[in-house]
């Protein structure tokens, strides 16, 4: 595992090459695209190498978790390059973003995870609710759950 990975909150351009590459695979550009890019209450992660090249990314935006009182924050677009999987960067824009996520007044956040990731998600303290659903292209997901933000 690199020894320092640096994080930032960063405009969406700064992460869109990385999003496009890995979690749009082969799709055009335009599938890449978020309808929550922009809001301006969007923010979005970077987690760069030692040479500044963004290896991890992530995308938060208020949204509701329903049945919720508290004020939430959602994320999707995360991932890592494909290089560097396991090494921390994914992990790393992920834990910037929770503190980002509780700094901006968030209770809790929440995602629709891919359940091929139920132990990450549960490693940062996440919990999975309801029946597992399939979203397209990307397969079967649960919707994950935290309240500790402060990791």
């Amino acid at each position: 595992m690199p020894a320092q990975i640096r994080t930032a909150v960063v405009p969406v351009e700064e992460i869109f090459a990385l999003r496009w590459a890995v979690l749009r695979t082969g799709m055009p550009r335009e599938a890449a695209v978020y309808p929550e890019d922009a809001r301006p209450e969007t923010f979005h992660v970077a987690a760069y190498d030692e040479h500044g090249a963004v290896r991890g990314c992530v995308t938060f935006f208020p949204d509701a978790m329903p049945g919720e009182a508290v004020p939430a924050y959602r994320f999707r677009g995360m991932g890592s390059a494909p290089e560097v999987r396991g090494q921390g960067f994914g992990a790393a824009a992920l834990t910037a973003g929770l503190r980002e996520c509780a700094a901006r007044g968030a209770g809790l956040v929440w995602c629709n995870g891919r359940t091929s990731a139920t132990g990450f998600y549960e490693h940062f303290g996440f919990t999975a609710l309801g029946e597992e659903f399939v979203l397209e292209p990307s397969g079967p997901h649960y919707v994950f759950v935290t309240k500790d933000l402060d990791r």
